[in-house]
């Protein structure tokens, strides 16, 4: 399996594209990033400065099933994370007559930890789409 990441520096406009990335590698990835200190800065930054929030973003190029994770700060005090799955899906539409491929399909949960982002990591690491599919709804 082949994978590429990106990253959302929320002061930069652009998406920082990290390339092809081993599969090993991508917890260590997540872990690298210094989650609080972008939350941090992004706290005492103007809001025409912030771009996005800080998001890294995994995708198995070989079945397009991929990770955006984005950490939020929701005034908790503690780190918490957004996770975006994308994978293509069959949908159907007009009552199930007229069926198609969305090659986008995007499900979301808020509120999660590292360890839950770690967890869904390893199961797009691992081809668990299933664990996916259920988490991320």
């Amino acid at each position: 399996m082949t994978f590429r990441a990106s990253f959302c520096d929320p002061f930069r406009s652009d998406i920082i594209e990290l390339g092809e990335i081993r599969k090993n590698e991508i917890i260590d990835r997540f872990r690298s990033i210094d989650w609080k200190d972008y939350l941090d800065r992004m706290s005492r930054a103007r809001e025409s400065e912030i771009h996005f929030s800080p998001s890294l973003e995994i995708e198995n190029t070989g079945n397009r099933h991929g990770l955006s994770v984005s950490a939020v700060d929701e005034g908790k005090g503690t780190l918490e994370f957004y996770i975006f799955y994308k994978r293509p899906e069959n949908r159907s539409k007009l009552f199930g007559l007229v069926k198609y491929t969305d090659e986008n399909y995007t499900t979301s949960v808020t509120g999660q930890s590292s360890e839950d982002v770690i967890a869904c990591l390893t199961a797009l690491i691992e081809g668990n789409l299933e664990m996916l599919r259920e988490k991320v709804r």
